[in-house]
């Protein structure tokens, strides 16, 4: 399946910033040309399986049913 196929609206490329790795799952720290940086959790598994590290270019597919607003 390419890139294209996949149905996902919010989709934002950047470079790997950071990855912080656990046992089972890690955090992935994804920065956009903007500055902003976006958060994933996946497996760890999946980190060695896609070869993810710091400087790779990567683009990451935001898909939620749920969107938590909380008041400042």
């Amino acid at each position: 399946m390419s890139i294209t196929a996949i149905n996902v609206r919010n989709q934002f490329r950047g470079r790997i910033k950071e990855i912080i790795e656990g046992p089972v799952v890690s955090e992935i720290d994804v920065e956009t040309p903007q500055g902003t940086v976006v958060t994933s959790v996946i497996t760890t598994r999946s980190v060695k399986e896609l070869k993810l590290v710091p400087g790779k270019e990567v683009i990451a597919l935001v898909k939620s049913t749920e969107v938590s607003i909380a008041a400042l």
